[in-house]
């Protein structure tokens, strides 16, 4: 559903809150799928000409976003930008990062991850530098849910931080961060920490044979305390890599029968167990973003076999891209992603109602 969403009216049959979407225009409103509880755009206007690449967390204050966003991507004025939700309505954004050096140039910023670890400490990780190639890992800190920000950071030499999606914490506490480069050969790495971020240490999964070149993990923490990770590959399919020792070490990476054009996913391990991924699932084309018209649900009860439920967005030659999902204390999932390399949408969905094949019609 594209058209701009203005106001919502909520009502109750049969004892169930329901919450419909009324559109702006004067046809009438489209019937959404039941899965889909909310459909809306982060942020009441289009803060810069571009945004790309969004991450969400929930906090005690409520759930706050982030995103990159300027000119265009790799363009100076790309810097990150943060929104926080407060009694369901999102902040006016605000850039609380980018790329100024001490020297007075600025370069552009890349994928931030927001994180909040056991203690409560709200982490913002982006990266910083000319492209994906030359790039570094930056951090800035937050004791107020992400309504003030520390100072930037850089992390040490040779750690990136998580490159698109999410950290985990053990039970242990053990941080651990899922990471990539993009050099020569695309490569995935994970960087733990076991005293809160103060430092890391970096392990690779063994080389796949033939080598599967993947960048951006995503980390499922199963209900044995296994860890999987599932990300972008060169291949047109996810891979899948899995740690049986809290992140310590890896098995090699091997490729899911989940088609993907090489296009940034994410995944979580919901309360029930299953595993819900976002994704677009295509396969590429000649240019770099054909097959990101479609965006969709998978969902899993091994990490392993997925079956596609959802559609949340399905129009060729648009791009709907970079997803990032959370699900809530409530239970509820929200998701949230690049609609159209313009603005952020966040759609929030019941997991309950993702056990049959459906599909969402424009």
């Amino acid at each position: 559903m594209e058209s701009r969403c203005v106001f919502r009216v909520g009502f109750a049959l049969c004892g169930v809150a329901l919450l419909i979407l009324i559109s702006s225009t004067p046809a009438a409103a489209l019937p959404l799928p039941q899965a889909i509880r909310l459909s809306e755009f982060v942020g009441s206007t289009k803060t810069t000409p571009q945004s790309h690449a969004a991450t969400l967390v929930q906090t005690p204050s409520g759930l706050v976003a982030a995103w990159f966003g300027g000119k265009q991507e790799r363009d100076p004025s790309v810097g990150i930008w943060v929104s926080r939700q407060q009694s369901g309505r999102w902040s006016a954004p605000v850039e609380v990062a980018n790329g100024v050096q001490a020297s007075g140039t600025r370069l552009p910023t890349w994928n931030p991850v927001l994180f909040l670890t056991s203690s409560g400490q709200l982490m913002l990780f982006y990266k910083a530098g000319p492209d994906p190639q030359h790039w570094w890992g930056m951090l800035k800190t937050s004791s107020d849910n992400g309504e003030h920000w520390s100072a930037s950071r850089r992390l040490p030499d040779g750690v990136l931080g998580p490159i698109k999606n999410k950290p985990v914490q053990l039970a242990d506490g053990t941080i651990v961060s899922p990471s990539s480069t993009e050099g020569e050969h695309w490569t995935v790495h994970f960087e733990r920490s076991t005293d809160g971020g103060a430092s890391w240490q970096l392990v690779a999964p063994p080389v796949s044979t033939p080598p599967i070149e993947a960048i951006q993990p995503s980390l499922l923490v199963h209900r044995d305390g296994s860890l999987q990770a599932v990300g972008r590959s060169k291949q047109d399919k996810i891979f899948s890599t899995w740690s049986r020792d809290g992140g310590r070490s890896w098995s090699s990476i091997h490729l899911l029968d989940l088609p993907n054009p090489n296009s940034g996913i994410d995944a979580v391990v919901l309360a029930d167990d299953r595993s819900l991924i976002v994704y677009n699932p295509t396969l590429h084309g000649a240019q770099w973003w054909d097959g990101r018209g479609q965006l969709s649900v998978a969902i899993s009860a091994d990490g392993e076999h997925w079956r596609k439920v959802l559609d949340l967005e399905n129009t060729p030659g648009a791009e709907f891209s970079y997803p990032a999902v959370i699900q809530t204390h409530d239970g509820l999932v929200h998701v949230v992603y690049t609609w159209k390399r313009q603005r952020i949408k966040h759609v929030v969905l019941d997991p309950r109602k993702l056990s049959l094949p459906v599909e969402r019609t424009e």
